[in-house]
């Protein structure tokens, strides 16, 4: 799977690993448009234990908390140390990928504070327009219009994120996944760093939409502290 590693804004996240033909074409005809909003929600205290589950809590329990609401994503909690907590739909990912209006994903996510200032605006806005109606193309050509415009910002120096929740659901076909730190640059070549090489333990997608590269380094325990998957079978 290394080479044919694909990850959205998301991190779904979207970590979501890049499908064989079969099942992309499948995921495409089992999630043609998006479902009634409904299916996305979730109650809230549900959702707010689900994003603080994405770091170990000695990070996320003083986190700001954000969680969708009818129009986007709205702070549910209030923090103190600069991290903000919340959990990703599937429209995190790049248009392109099989499970963009997937009702089921389930990202839990926690960024610091450099993250806070470029990473969730960016899936601020992008769930604010989908949730307007905006096509995928519409929120394509809306998006490089707020980065032209300076009103979205490349990743800030040192933006990073934590993806630790044995409860996040990615996708179909990888759930899970592994639990892993992402960092976010400015569109860059991974293999200047050494990413995606054989052995390298540090994997890289380019993300083109949200004008950044994402770095991601698995990890071997749940943000609960009960071990992963076995580290080395991405």
């Amino acid at each position: 799977m290394r080479k044919a590693l694909t990850f959205a804004s998301l991190g779904v996240a979207l970590a979501l690993a890049l499908p064989s033909l079969t099942y992309a074409q499948d995921a495409k005809a089992a999630y043609p448009s998006m479902a009634p909003l409904e299916q996305y929600t979730m109650p809230r205290d549900a959702e707010i234990a689900l994003a603080r589950s994405a770091a170990p809590e000695s990070i996320s329990r003083d986190a700001e908390v954000m969680a969708l609401g009818p129009h986007g994503y709205e702070v549910a909690a209030n923090g103190t140390n600069g991290f903000v907590c919340m959990v990703l739909r599937s429209w995190a990912a790049g248009t392109d990928e099989p499970d963009f209006w997937n009702p089921k994903i389930r990202a839990a996510i926690c960024v610091n504070r450099a993250a806070a200032r470029s990473y969730v605006p960016v899936n601020v806005k992008r769930t604010e327009l989908i949730l307007a109606g905006r096509s995928k193309t519409e929120m394509v050509a809306d998006l490089k219009l707020n980065f032209d415009k300076k009103e979205l910002s490349t990743p800030a120096p040192g933006a990073m994120c934590y993806m630790m929740s044995k409860d996040s659901y990615l996708s179909d076909r990888v759930v899970h996944w592994h639990p892993h730190l992402m960092f976010f640059v400015p569109q860059t070549d991974a293999a200047a760093w050494g990413a995606n090489a054989d052995g390298s333990p540090l994997l890289a997608a380019d993300d083109p939409e949200n004008r950044q590269t994402i770095f991601l380094i698995p990890v071997g325990e749940w943000s609960d502290g009960t071990p992963g998957p076995p580290l080395g079978k991405h």
